[in-house]
Protein backbone atom coordinates (compact mmCIF):
# COMPACT_ATOMS: atom_id res chain seq x y z
CA UNK A 1 0.00 0.00 0.00
CA UNK A 2 1.29 3.47 -0.88
CA UNK A 3 2.06 6.01 1.77
CA UNK A 4 0.38 9.43 1.57
CA UNK A 5 3.71 10.89 0.44
CA UNK A 6 4.03 8.37 -2.41
CA UNK A 7 0.44 8.95 -3.42
CA UNK A 8 0.96 12.71 -3.47
CA UNK A 9 3.98 12.29 -5.74
CA UNK A 10 2.11 9.94 -8.08
CA UNK A 11 -0.93 12.22 -8.39
CA UNK A 12 1.31 15.23 -9.03
CA UNK A 13 3.18 13.26 -11.71
CA UNK A 14 -0.09 12.18 -13.34
CA UNK A 15 -1.29 15.77 -13.47
CA UNK A 16 1.99 16.83 -15.11
CA UNK A 17 1.60 14.00 -17.62
CA UNK A 18 -1.94 15.08 -18.55
CA UNK A 19 -1.51 17.61 -21.42
CA UNK A 20 -4.89 19.30 -20.89
CA UNK A 21 -3.98 20.36 -17.34
CA UNK A 22 -1.68 23.15 -16.09
CA UNK A 23 -0.29 21.09 -13.24
CA UNK A 24 1.88 23.91 -11.85
CA UNK A 25 -1.26 25.73 -10.69
CA UNK A 26 -2.77 22.72 -8.92
CA UNK A 27 -1.82 21.75 -5.39
CA UNK A 28 -2.14 18.15 -4.21
CA UNK A 29 -2.65 17.10 -0.60
CA UNK A 30 -3.18 13.54 0.63
CA UNK A 31 -4.38 12.29 4.00
CA UNK A 32 -5.20 8.64 4.66
CA UNK A 33 -5.47 7.98 0.93
CA UNK A 34 -7.93 10.84 0.34
CA UNK A 35 -6.66 13.28 -2.30
CA UNK A 36 -7.52 16.99 -2.27
CA UNK A 37 -6.91 19.13 -5.35
CA UNK A 38 -6.74 22.90 -4.89
CA UNK A 39 -5.90 25.90 -7.03
CA UNK A 40 -7.24 27.66 -10.11
CA UNK A 41 -7.95 26.37 -13.60
CA UNK A 42 -8.88 28.17 -16.82
CA UNK A 43 -12.00 26.15 -17.66
CA UNK A 44 -14.45 23.63 -16.31
CA UNK A 45 -13.06 21.12 -18.82
CA UNK A 46 -9.60 21.49 -17.28
CA UNK A 47 -11.06 20.96 -13.80
CA UNK A 48 -12.80 17.81 -15.00
CA UNK A 49 -9.64 16.48 -16.65
CA UNK A 50 -7.60 17.14 -13.49
CA UNK A 51 -10.09 15.20 -11.40
CA UNK A 52 -10.11 12.29 -13.82
CA UNK A 53 -6.30 12.25 -13.94
CA UNK A 54 -6.10 12.02 -10.13
CA UNK A 55 -8.64 9.19 -10.10
CA UNK A 56 -6.49 7.17 -12.48
CA UNK A 57 -3.73 6.84 -9.90
CA UNK A 58 -3.68 3.52 -8.07
CA UNK A 59 -4.15 3.89 -4.33
CA UNK A 60 -6.54 6.86 -4.40
CA UNK A 61 -9.38 5.96 -2.03
CA UNK A 62 -11.42 9.13 -2.45
CA UNK A 63 -11.04 12.67 -3.69
CA UNK A 64 -12.21 16.16 -2.82
CA UNK A 65 -11.89 19.17 -5.07
CA UNK A 66 -11.21 22.76 -4.16
CA UNK A 67 -10.34 23.78 -7.70
CA UNK A 68 -11.82 27.10 -8.80
CA UNK A 69 -12.63 27.90 -12.44
CA UNK A 70 -11.25 31.36 -13.19
CA UNK A 71 -12.22 32.61 -16.64
CA UNK A 72 -10.08 35.30 -18.22
CA UNK A 73 -9.91 37.22 -21.46
CA UNK A 74 -11.50 35.59 -24.48
CA UNK A 75 -12.88 32.70 -22.43
CA UNK A 76 -15.35 34.97 -20.62
CA UNK A 77 -18.95 34.85 -21.87
CA UNK A 78 -22.27 36.30 -20.78
CA UNK A 79 -24.86 33.87 -19.43
CA UNK A 80 -26.96 34.54 -22.53
CA UNK A 81 -24.06 33.58 -24.79
CA UNK A 82 -23.40 30.42 -22.76
CA UNK A 83 -27.09 29.45 -22.82
CA UNK A 84 -27.24 29.90 -26.60
CA UNK A 85 -24.09 27.79 -27.06
CA UNK A 86 -25.50 25.05 -24.82
CA UNK A 87 -28.81 25.01 -26.70
CA UNK A 88 -26.94 24.73 -30.00
CA UNK A 89 -24.65 21.88 -28.93
CA UNK A 90 -27.55 19.92 -27.44
CA UNK A 91 -29.49 20.35 -30.67
CA UNK A 92 -26.53 18.94 -32.60
CA UNK A 93 -26.05 15.97 -30.25
CA UNK A 94 -27.58 13.12 -32.24
CA UNK A 95 -28.32 10.85 -29.28
CA UNK A 96 -30.65 13.39 -27.64
CA UNK A 97 -34.36 13.67 -28.43
CA UNK A 98 -35.23 17.16 -29.70
CA UNK A 99 -36.34 19.48 -26.92
CA UNK A 100 -35.78 16.92 -24.16
CA UNK A 101 -33.26 18.99 -22.19
CA UNK A 102 -33.98 22.33 -20.53
CA UNK A 103 -31.15 24.77 -19.86
CA UNK A 104 -30.53 27.38 -17.15
CA UNK A 105 -27.29 29.39 -16.77
CA UNK A 106 -26.23 31.53 -13.84
CA UNK A 107 -22.72 32.90 -13.49
CA UNK A 108 -21.53 30.50 -16.18
CA UNK A 109 -22.87 27.53 -14.20
CA UNK A 110 -25.12 25.40 -16.42
CA UNK A 111 -28.05 23.44 -14.99
CA UNK A 112 -29.56 20.78 -17.22
CA UNK A 113 -33.02 19.36 -16.54
CA UNK A 114 -35.70 17.35 -18.34
CA UNK A 115 -36.15 13.63 -18.97
CA UNK A 116 -34.49 11.12 -21.29
CA UNK A 117 -34.87 7.37 -21.83
CA UNK A 118 -31.31 6.25 -21.01
CA UNK A 119 -28.34 7.16 -18.85
CA UNK A 120 -26.06 7.35 -21.92
CA UNK A 121 -28.26 10.19 -23.24
CA UNK A 122 -27.92 12.07 -19.95
CA UNK A 123 -24.15 11.49 -20.08
CA UNK A 124 -24.02 12.72 -23.68
CA UNK A 125 -25.71 15.96 -22.66
CA UNK A 126 -23.27 16.74 -19.84
CA UNK A 127 -20.26 15.66 -21.92
CA UNK A 128 -21.21 17.98 -24.78
CA UNK A 129 -21.67 20.98 -22.48
CA UNK A 130 -18.59 20.48 -20.29
CA UNK A 131 -16.08 21.70 -22.88
CA UNK A 132 -17.92 24.84 -24.00
CA UNK A 133 -16.15 28.16 -23.52
CA UNK A 134 -17.51 30.22 -20.65
CA UNK A 135 -18.89 27.26 -18.67
CA UNK A 136 -17.80 27.31 -15.02
CA UNK A 137 -19.70 24.20 -13.90
CA UNK A 138 -22.46 21.76 -14.82
CA UNK A 139 -25.34 20.50 -12.66
CA UNK A 140 -27.04 17.38 -13.99
CA UNK A 141 -30.70 17.33 -12.96
CA UNK A 142 -31.82 15.25 -15.93
CA UNK A 143 -34.18 12.43 -15.05
CA UNK A 144 -34.60 8.97 -16.56
CA UNK A 145 -38.08 8.09 -17.75
CA UNK A 146 -39.71 5.11 -16.04
CA UNK A 147 -39.68 1.78 -17.84
CA UNK A 148 -42.46 -0.79 -18.01
CA UNK A 149 -39.90 -3.55 -17.41
CA UNK A 150 -39.29 -4.41 -13.74
CA UNK A 151 -35.70 -4.15 -12.50
CA UNK A 152 -34.27 -7.18 -10.71
CA UNK A 153 -31.09 -7.56 -8.71
CA UNK A 154 -30.29 -10.70 -10.71
CA UNK A 155 -30.37 -8.83 -14.02
CA UNK A 156 -28.21 -5.97 -12.75
CA UNK A 157 -25.71 -8.36 -11.16
CA UNK A 158 -25.49 -10.39 -14.36
CA UNK A 159 -24.83 -7.26 -16.45
CA UNK A 160 -22.05 -6.12 -14.11
CA UNK A 161 -20.36 -9.53 -14.05
CA UNK A 162 -20.49 -9.80 -17.85
CA UNK A 163 -19.00 -6.32 -18.30
CA UNK A 164 -16.16 -6.96 -15.85
CA UNK A 165 -15.42 -10.31 -17.49
CA UNK A 166 -15.23 -8.71 -20.96
CA UNK A 167 -12.62 -6.29 -19.65
CA UNK A 168 -10.56 -9.01 -17.96
CA UNK A 169 -11.14 -7.39 -14.57
CA UNK A 170 -11.61 -9.24 -11.29
CA UNK A 171 -15.02 -10.83 -10.92
CA UNK A 172 -17.97 -9.01 -9.40
CA UNK A 173 -18.65 -11.37 -6.51
CA UNK A 174 -17.61 -8.72 -4.01
CA UNK A 175 -20.14 -6.24 -5.41
CA UNK A 176 -23.53 -6.33 -3.71
CA UNK A 177 -26.60 -5.20 -5.63
CA UNK A 178 -29.77 -3.99 -3.93
CA UNK A 179 -32.83 -3.02 -5.99
CA UNK A 180 -35.77 -0.98 -4.73
CA UNK A 181 -38.19 -0.29 -7.54
CA UNK A 182 -36.09 1.36 -10.24
CA UNK A 183 -33.29 2.41 -7.85
CA UNK A 184 -30.09 0.34 -7.65
CA UNK A 185 -27.57 0.54 -4.80
CA UNK A 186 -24.09 -0.91 -5.31
CA UNK A 187 -21.93 -1.73 -2.31
CA UNK A 188 -18.90 -3.90 -1.57
CA UNK A 189 -15.34 -3.47 -2.80
CA UNK A 190 -13.58 -2.84 -6.11
CA UNK A 191 -9.86 -2.55 -6.85
CA UNK A 192 -9.76 0.55 -9.05
CA UNK A 193 -11.74 3.54 -10.27
CA UNK A 194 -12.00 1.73 -13.62
CA UNK A 195 -13.78 -1.21 -11.97
CA UNK A 196 -16.01 1.24 -10.15
CA UNK A 197 -16.94 3.02 -13.39
CA UNK A 198 -17.55 -0.31 -15.11
CA UNK A 199 -19.87 -1.48 -12.34
CA UNK A 200 -21.89 1.73 -12.23
CA UNK A 201 -22.16 2.03 -16.02
CA UNK A 202 -23.28 -1.61 -16.21
CA UNK A 203 -26.00 -0.91 -13.65
CA UNK A 204 -27.09 2.13 -15.63
CA UNK A 205 -27.18 0.00 -18.77
CA UNK A 206 -29.86 -2.29 -17.35
CA UNK A 207 -33.30 -1.41 -18.75
CA UNK A 208 -35.57 0.24 -16.21
CA UNK A 209 -32.87 1.64 -13.92
CA UNK A 210 -33.55 5.29 -13.05
CA UNK A 211 -31.04 5.86 -10.27
CA UNK A 212 -27.73 4.26 -9.23
CA UNK A 213 -26.28 4.86 -5.76
CA UNK A 214 -22.57 4.09 -5.53
CA UNK A 215 -21.56 2.97 -2.03
CA UNK A 216 -18.62 0.84 -3.20
CA UNK A 217 -15.22 1.25 -1.56
CA UNK A 218 -11.78 0.90 -3.08
CA UNK A 219 -9.61 -1.95 -1.80
CA UNK A 220 -5.86 -1.75 -2.43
Amino acid sequence: MKTDSQLQQDVSAELKWEPSVHAARIGVEVKDGVVTLAGHVDSFAEKWNAERAAQRVAGVKAMTTELKVHLTGLSMRTDADVAEAVENVLEWTSSLPAGAIKVMVEGGWVTLSGDVDWQYQRQAATDSVRTLMGVTGVSDQIGIKPSLRPVTATAVKSDIEAALKRRSIADARKISVAVHGSDVTLSGTVHSWDERDTATSSAWGTPGVRNVVDMMSLAH
